[in-house]
């Protein structure tokens, strides 16, 4: 998703008790990923046991041959360990687009840059057009997972699941294509879904016009494999950026009555726009402000002429995503003045909140029961504030986006953009699964067939 969290210079080594909680956590979880690459039901597939053996709804594992299930988690393997930032996506889209020529899917082609899009034929090429999506790029995150097959390319790393995304989508691929849907499906390989761009990139190119429904999934470690997340409405935050510039006089730092000091008044305005969720937005309504950067000064005794803070403002309704860019713009000018500083206010739109269709959802939903059963299907939660662009694609084409449990039992929940991310393999073949029956209800009702 569209957030970041650690990067290289994160510090997670150190000694503080912090650093070594950290640590800690990150030997526990190399521990559990060496012990389970390879885990035991995949060696059992792999060198032809019983479907049985996976840790997988008995439906899914129905579903893939070992050989299909080897292929997949090779092809998931060999993209975490060469992960790729967002429009960088050469090697893994080269590797994509090569794997679907050789599974024989139609019109195999390069899109916006460094996606890659194909289509499965369904059983009538006039029926209405629907759509898959999986991402494929990484994040500026040095890996520590431990894993095998850990990233070889210094501070990137597939640390938000679209690995594992691509590779469902390759797995809708091989189901749809042996149990055709009643249209087309058309495949998309997104680029950029971290950096915000990929969505709209994929859009503009206009590959989509045709497309009734789409739909797309992301792995989930609150979610234990086999359970998913399918529902109606808003199931991801619209995430907006904002930065202030506070500009005042330099000084000696001896002599602060001789300047403006714009840290001071960075201070006050950081504290004030922490009132803005809690007295200004009403309280059933889920939001977040939050100042993740400031920048000011470079010595110790000198008072710089400007300071400046970044942060991120996280909503799901319309309304009040635009009351708090209002606001956080009021409080900035507002406490800058105060202070005698001139505050300069940019509000850099994001990713709009992710609004799952009601009908998509319900088909994905119902088409989801005999793939993991209905008990399986659980609600979010807690709100989920975090980002995603396929949103966009949500805007223009009705749809549903899926959370897919990617953690086996007794595992960590260990959150994405983390270096200990590892979502559970098994995560492949259920979200595969779960999008190819979806898009085929989709097809059906589209069609009028169902």
């Amino acid at each position: 998703m569209a957030d970041r969290a650690f990067s290289r210079g994160s510090g997670l080594g150190r000694t503080s008790g912090t650093a070594a909680g950290a640590g800690r956590l990150a030997d526990r979880l190399r521990c559990r990923a060496q012990r389970r690459v390879p885990s035991a039901p995949f060696a059992a597939a792999m060198s032809g046991g019983p479907a049985a053996s996976l840790r997988l709804p008995e439906a899914v594992a129905e579903l893939y041959s070992a050989s299909t299930l080897a292929e997949l988690v090779d092809l998931r393997r060999t993209l975490h360990a060469d992960p790729e930032l967002s429009l960088q996506e050469e090697r893994t889209s080269a590797r994509l687009q090569r794997t679907l020529d050789e599974l024989g899917v139609d019109s195999v082609t390069r899109v916006a840059g460094t996606g890659v899009v194909g289509r499965i034929p369904g059983r009538d090429r006039k029926a209405p057009l629907v759509a898959v999506r999986g991402d494929i790029d990484a994040l500026p995150i040095q890996e520590d997972t431990g894993l095998p097959f850990a990233s070889r390319n210094e501070g990137v790393m597939h640390a938000c699941g679209h690995d594992v995304h691509a590779s469902w989508a390759v797995a809708a691929a091989r189901l749809l294509q042996a149990e055709p849907a009643a249209g087309d499906v058309l495949l998309v390989l997104q680029p950029a879904e971290e950096s915000g761009e990929g969505a709209a990139a994929v859009l503009a190119t206009g590959v989509l016009d045709e497309v009734g429904a789409i739909f797309g999934a992301h792995v989930d470690l609150t979610f234990e494999v086999g359970q998913a997340m399918i529902q109606p409405g808003a199931v991801g935050a619209a995430a907006d950026r904002f930065e202030v510039e506070l500009r005042g006089k330099g000084a000696h730092g001896a002599r602060p009555h001789q300047g403006l000091d714009p840290i001071t008044g960075l201070a006050q305005v950081v504290s004030v726009l922490q009132t803005v969720v809690s007295r200004r937005v009403p309280p059933d309504q889920p939001a977040v402000v939050t100042v993740g950067a400031v920048e000011a000064g470079t010595a110790h005794n000198v008072i710089p002429g400007r300071a400046v803070l970044k942060g991120t403002m996280r909503s799901l309704d319309p309304a009040i995503r635009k009351l708090l860019a209002d606001e956080v713009r009021h409080v900035a000018e507002s406490v800058g003045a105060a202070c005698r500083l001139e505050a300069e206010v940019r509000m850099l739109q994001g990713t709009p909140a992710v609004l799952n269709d009601e009908r998509a959802a319900g088909w994905a939903r119902d088409a989801a029961v005999p793939v993991i059963g209905a008990d399986a299907i659980r609600p979010l939660p807690a709100a989920n504030m975090g980002g995603e662009d396929f949103a966009f694609y949500l805007e223009q084409i009705p749809g549903c986006f899926i959370r897919v449990g990617a953690r086996l039992p007794g595992d960590p929940v260990v959150g994405a953009h983390t270096p200990y991310f590892a979502p559970a393999e098994e995560a492949i073949f259920v979200g595969g699964a779960l999008l190819a029956a979806a898009a085929r209800r989709a097809s059906a009702e589209l069609a009028g067939t169902s």
